[in-house]
């Protein structure tokens, strides 16, 4: 169970990460996003049509109980999540591209995520005391686009302050998943001992699966292999913060810690997973950077005379 300290810090903390990805943001980047919009809208198409239909699969298939099925409903419901750019930085994708995504995907959820909860629980079965309230979940989105357009406004008015929440809200966001591990792990770890194996898959195999598929839908869809990789880790990489505060709010007890146990499982495992995902995709990078180069330099000596 999380405390009322640590809800009120994560609250505090969410805010700041989504103030800094305002800041990462000028309105001229919608204007080119809307003008070439296809990168953004196969990453929605991922991120809104993959992501849930893949939990909503895992918690059918694996018969997870309905307290940690809702909780993987939700985690597979949510926005991307700001270490993605990150990830996307390190492994030489198109970090402009992420940011685009991880921030129409914030836009989009708050219409996006409450229907596909609600549309989701209900073809699970999950009613009663285990379905999370749609206004809940619309209520912390909208309070959240507060700091994000105050982050752009920032930006606007002074880009060197903007430069800095940007960072700030970047760091922050491994700073809260290591914050979660710290601080709930220890204080859980009987329960975590005797968690069925197929909440751990569940919560690996999201954003593993999400990636893959996004990926594959990609490519399928003509996208060059560094913006596949790009939309993949946009995909796979969800604001597990967002719903491990969204679960805060909703629930209280020993109700509270079942539910939390995949969103706060898939944080923990999302940066493992992604730094493995991200290393093979920086190599293929730069593999293809330097076929590249040998293809310019045979092009040169073929050249002369």
């Amino acid at each position: 169970m999380v405390t009322e300290f640590e809800t009120k810090l994560l609250g505090i903390m969410m805010m700041v990460i989504m103030m800094g990805m305002g800041a990462s943001l000028t309105w001229r980047d919608f204007l080119i996003a809307f003008r070439k919009p296809r990168g953004v809208l196969i990453g929605l198409l991922c991120q809104y049509g993959l992501m849930p239909f893949i939990g909503f699969s895992m918690a059918m298939l694996l018969g997870l109980n309905p307290a940690v099925a809702v909780g993987l409903l939700l985690i597979a419901c949510m926005p991307g999540g700001t270490t993605s750019n990150i990830f996307t930085y390190f492994s030489k994708a198109v970090l402009a591209l992420s940011i685009m995504m991880t921030s129409v995907s914030t836009l989009v959820a708050l219409v996006m995520v409450p229907l596909l909860l609600e549309f989701y629980s209900q073809a699970a079965g999950i009613t009663g005391e285990f379905k999370i309230p749609a206004s809940n979940v619309a209520q912390v989105l909208l309070v959240l686009l507060v700091p994000t357009i105050i982050g752009m406004v920032l930006r606007k008015v002074n880009p060197n302050i903007g430069a800095s929440i940007e960072l700030l809200g970047g760091f922050l966001g491994i700073v809260v998943i290591l914050f979660l591990i710290v601080t709930w792990v220890p204080r859980n770890h009987q329960l975590l001992a005797v968690t069925p194996l197929p909440v751990y898959a569940a919560a690996i195999g999201l954003g593993l699966v999400g990636m893959a598929l996004g990926y594959g839908l990609a490519r399928l869809m003509r996208q060059d292999p560094n913006r596949s990789r790009t939309i993949a880790l946009e995909t796979g990489i969800q604001n597990g913060p967002l719903a491990i505060l969204i679960v805060t709010l909703s629930f209280t007890g020993p109700l509270q810690q079942e539910v939390l146990l995949i969103p706060v499982l898939y944080s923990l495992f999302i940066v493992l997973t992604s730094s493995a995902v991200t290393v093979f995709f920086r190599r293929l990078s730069e593999r293809e950077a330097l076929a590249r180069d040998q293809a310019k330099a045979g092009s040169v000596l073929a050249a002369k005379p």
